[in-house]
């Protein structure tokens, strides 16, 4: 089977005016009372990319997956992208579509969205599901007041379109972005032709480029994202966080941290899995999810229940 026949029934959505791909799976026995979850992807990636997990998670939820804006099939906009442009689209896509509460389940910078989303719109989310989550917002905090503008100054210089768009058009090539991408897993042999063919079409489309910039400005630009601390401390939602002991990208000694700052946090450490947990080990991360949703379910049934016998 081809990837693109394992990513469910892709539509297309007209959001702001520009093109979004999504997909979604229904199980076939359809429950009022079922949850359903928004899976968002990393940087780089696409729907395509939980191709391993839609199927069996969309046999007991229905399943809903997005290409954010600039990656994917979705358009390659010139837009000032930061998190709070993607938690907007997300929420946008969840009022046009679902417009009940939510799981969501996210990946590196797609864990990140999924929080800020949470802190932006609690009323939409039941619980999360984070996989090596990244907290792009320490370099401002270390770095004393007096350097900002030199740090500012070397990050634009680093950014000038001059730089990188020559440099876009020799990452974009398989055989480049193969060496990129085996950083992300511990094991080389799950870097399959398939996963590169997922991250390399993309980089094909018109104005990929520009966007490659345009990203990339947004990442070093000043307030990309909200700060993971600020963001945990006040959820209340129950969250796992999932980490591979095996990730190069983001060291895991960080989800101690990271629970340190809401006690409703769980962290799973796995190992042989690297930054994508969800690709490297699709078996045991769709049960991680299932299973954890299953519980958190009950035990709010159970909390009703509890009010209900005490009112």
């Amino acid at each position: 089977m081809k990837w693109q026949d394992k990513l469910g029934n892709q539509r297309n959505w007209v959001w702001r005016g520009w093109q979004i791909r999504y997909t979604f799976i229904r199980p076939h026995e359809y429950s009022l009372q079922e949850v359903p979850l928004i899976l968002i992807h990393g940087f780089g990636a696409s729907i395509g990319h939980w191709r391993n997990n839609l199927e069996v998670l969309g046999s007991y939820h229905t399943v809903y997956a997005l290409d954010l804006l600039g990656f994917g099939a979705s358009q390659k906009a010139p837009a000032n992208y930061k998190v709070k442009l993607w938690v907007e689209q997300i929420y946008d896509f969840w009022r046009a579509f679902i417009r009940k509460p939510v799981v969501l389940v996210g990946n590196s910078i797609g864990s990140l969205i999924s929080l800020a989303v949470t802190a932006s719109h609690p009323e939409i989310v039941k619980s999360a599901v984070i996989m090596s989550l990244p907290d792009l917002s320490w370099e401002e905090k270390i770095t004393p007041a007096f350097l900002h503008p030199v740090v500012m100054g070397i990050k634009n210089m680093v950014v000038s379109p001059l730089l990188l768009k020559p440099l876009f058009y020799i990452v974009r090539h398989p055989i480049v972005l193969r060496r990129w991408v085996i950083i992300a897993y511990a094991n080389p042999e799950a870097v399959t032709d398939e996963l590169i063919d997922i991250f390399a079409r993309p980089p094909q489309d018109h104005g990929s480029a520009r966007t490659f910039v345009a990203l990339l400005q947004g990442f070093t630009s000043k307030n990309f994202s909200p700060n993971i601390k600020d963001i945990l401390s006040n959820l209340t939602i129950p969250i796992l966080l999932i980490w591979g002991n095996q990730d190069k990208l983001i060291p895991p000694v960080l989800a101690e941290k990271f629970a340190q700052y809401n006690q409703n946090l769980q962290v799973i450490y796995l190992d042989n899995v690297g930054h994508c947990p969800h690709d490297e080990n699709p078996e045991e991360i769709n049960k991680l999810i299932l299973d954890w949703i299953d519980h958190n379910l009950k035990k709010n049934q159970r909390n009703k229940t509890a009010l209900q016998l005490t009112s």
